[in-house]
């Protein structure tokens, strides 16, 4: 529980530091983009100390490549 509040302590203090720099230079698109980003990362870092099981990326990536390899191995056999 303390690595969680830490955790988004930290990510309080970086938006305090880099919102007033984006805010002063009327980026607000690179606003939205850094907080959501921020926001995010906060996300998933909370859920990993959670241990709640989160999907894996190359997952995705296998599912979509498999048959591509399949039919290309299957040329070059």
């Amino acid at each position: 529980m303390v690595t969680i509040l830490l955790n988004v302590i930290i990510a309080t203090i970086i938006g305090l530091i880099e919102a007033p720099a984006l805010i002063r230079k009327k980026q607000v698109l690179e606003s939205w983009v850094f907080f959501s980003l921020l926001f995010i990362g906060t996300l998933l870092s909370i859920l990993l100390r959670l241990r709640v099981k989160l999907p894996n990326p190359l997952d995705l990536i296998t599912y979509f490549y498999k048959p591509v390899s399949e039919i290309v191995f299957g040329i070059l056999k």
